[in-house]
């Protein structure tokens, strides 16, 4: 008797191709980190967001060089598209996502985490999306002068919410088919892009609020919002995302003279080393963690309205069994013996966001309406 296939997942969010980009690194062998197509296909990884994440340190130098830096990530996802026609394929709406599970490929969604990308600038957004990009998370742990995010700090020039260019962003984001991501932002962002937004929205790697206290998790207010707007929550596999205990022993391992000695003289490379320091000395936290935060975020948001946003090569390590892409299958058994049905599972691996994607991505307007920049 054959080994049942895993089942299709759909991780809406994922840093791997900061790889290909600062190391060189073809993500259709296997190879560091978390996430390639290899081990994703080993897992049952049939569409993933691959995210241009452009740390804000590359605004001192200016907004261009934040927007060219976020450009050459963008481009890496199309590359690698090119490289692998055989096994991955580019996706900009749910048709193009449903023809690529057909062929049995990986759908690459292009995204782009942090709205620091657009430089303020519409016609900026309407050049990502001519680029292929369809998910934007508006904002990262920086505040703009447009949207606040989830983080304390916020100066006098940042709104309590969404400003009125950030309306006008989720509003084009809607008619060029873009999906509006809310993971990062403050509550008040959150109710703002709902109630601007004509779409569904996702929040794509947030956990549950109530089950631990960090910023980046949603309240049970928001999980029930995001559910009443056929919304997806994607949950995260971040230990300290999910578990004070967890966070509490991440510190501690980062506070190691050795850890803190780790140096391979760039971001990405050092990230990759500290992720393998961190998974090898930290005690565990397993993935019934994980699966409390999917049946609270369940219970408040609807069956129908969670998914996975694994944080790949964005966090530094992953809950034990959960080490990497091949080990996905491992969360659906999880969530089975905890006692979700064969649909329910398929859902939360992948068939809800690939629904709220589908719906995101229907273009409204025409791509070349009149962009608007900030005064």
């Amino acid at each position: 008797m054959t080994a049942a296939a895993p089942p299709f997942v759909f991780d809406a969010h994922v840093d791997s191709i900061q790889k290909a980009l600062d190391l060189g690194h073809d993500l259709g062998a296997e190879g560091a980190g978390h996430l390639d197509l290899v081990r994703g296909a080993r897992g049952g990884l049939g569409a993933v967001v691959l995210v241009a994440w452009c740390d804000p340190k590359h605004l001192e130098r200016g907004a261009r060089a934040a927007v060219e830096r976020t450009r050459g990530l963008v481009r890496e996802v199309r590359r690698l598209a090119d490289r692998h026609p055989e096994r991955a394929t580019l996706v900009t709406d749910g048709a193009a996502l449903a023809e690529a599970r057909a062929a049995g490929r990986i759908a690459l969604i292009s995204g782009i985490e942090g709205g620091h990308s657009i430089a303020e600038s519409i016609e900026e957004l309407e050049r990502f999306h001519a680029e292929g990009v369809r998910v934007l998370t508006l904002v990262w742990n920086n505040h703009l002068s447009w949207v606040r995010s989830c983080q304390d700090g916020a100066g006098p020039d940042v709104p309590a919410g969404l400003s009125d260019f950030g309306r006008r962003v989720v509003r084009r984001m809607n008619e060029l088919g873009m999906c509006v991501d809310l993971s990062h932002a403050g509550e008040r962002s959150f109710f703002d892009a709902l109630e601007a937004s004509a779409r569904p929205v996702i929040a794509s790697h947030s956990c549950c609020k109530a089950l631990h206290d960090h910023p980046r998790n949603l309240t049970d207010d928001q999980l029930r919002a995001l559910g009443a707007a056929d919304g997806v929550v994607g949950v995260a596999f971040l230990p300290g995302f999910l578990d004070a205990g967890a966070k509490a022993e991440a510190a501690r391992v980062r506070a190691l003279p050795e850890f803190r000695a780790i140096d391979e003289g760039d971001d990405t490379a050092t990230l990759i080393a500290q992720g393998e320091f961190l998974q090898a000395h930290a005690a565990p936290c397993g993935v019934d963690v994980i699966v409390r935060h999917v049946l609270h975020a369940v219970e408040h948001a609807g069956v129908a309205n969670v998914g996975l946003g694994s944080d790949y090569d964005g966090i530094d390590h992953a809950v034990a069994g959960l080490e990497d892409a091949s080990r996905y299958p491992a969360l659906a058994a999880a969530l089975a013996g905890a006692g979700m049905s064969r649909e329910e599972v398929a859902g939360v691996m992948g068939e809800n966001m690939a629904r709220a994607f589908a719906a995101a991505t229907v273009p409204t307007m025409p791509t070349t309406a009149p962009s608007v920049r900030v005064p």
